[in-house]
């Protein structure tokens, strides 16, 4: 039986805004004072894992031993396959030394493109990944895993959402998800749905 989360104040363990920010809107219910690891300058650990769980969960330890607070990570990726799965647990590397969304969404681009992919929904089939880790301060954690399945489409439409969302279009909608508005969403994504698991199993 999963740990229910009772505590008044948690540590988000990023230094991505976006990321922070689409957390702080999903747990604002519950009342708990959210704060992340780039407010509290914590630093970034490296990220070792061979598997979204196992980054997740160093993450989420890492800042709950520097904080002393609960901490609640998240680790995430897009694995197209006709790339094999890649970028998958790379997905920020790709975006280059300035984490610049584009030149990942370009890269993925170009290496489909290299491959001789088809412009088509079928051929472009990728996955979104999150998976959630909450760690309280005595080091037990709570996974969740939550998907979105879609394609990749090119040229990038849309300018909200963050990341690779331009280029992704969910499975049976029309618009991509940077297309959509943050409800819109975070009602269907990868994220949302791992939050709504997280939500169910720990905060009621």
């Amino acid at each position: 039986m999963a740990r229910r989360f009772s505590l008044p104040r948690l540590v988000v363990a990023t230094h991505n805004r976006g990321k922070a920010g689409e957390i702080r809107a999903m747990l604002s219910p519950f009342g708990v004072d959210i704060v992340s690891a780039g407010e509290l300058g914590l630093p970034a650990p490296e990220e070792t894992g061979t598997t979204f769980e196992e980054n997740a969960t160093l993450k989420a330890l890492a800042a709950t031993r520097a904080s002393g607070l609960p901490a609640l990570a998240d680790d995430s990726g897009l694995s197209v396959r006709a790339l094999d799965g890649r970028p998958g647990l790379h997905t920020a590397d790709w975006e280059g030394p300035t984490r610049d969304a584009m030149v990942g969404m370009r890269r993925i681009q170009d290496e489909l493109a290299r491959r001789g992919v088809p412009n088509d929904d079928a051929a472009r089939a990728a996955t979104f990944h999150c998976v959630l880790a909450l760690a309280w301060p005595d080091e037990h954690v709570e996974l969740v895993h939550g998907t979105l399945e879609g394609c990749i489409v090119w040229p990038p439409r849309g300018s909200g959402g963050h990341g690779y969302d331009p280029c992704f279009l969910p499975a049976g909608e029309t618009r991509t998800t940077a297309e959509m508005s943050d409800a819109e969403k975070n009602a269907i994504s990868h994220r949302g749905r791992a939050f709504r698991l997280l939500v169910e199993a720990c905060f009621t």
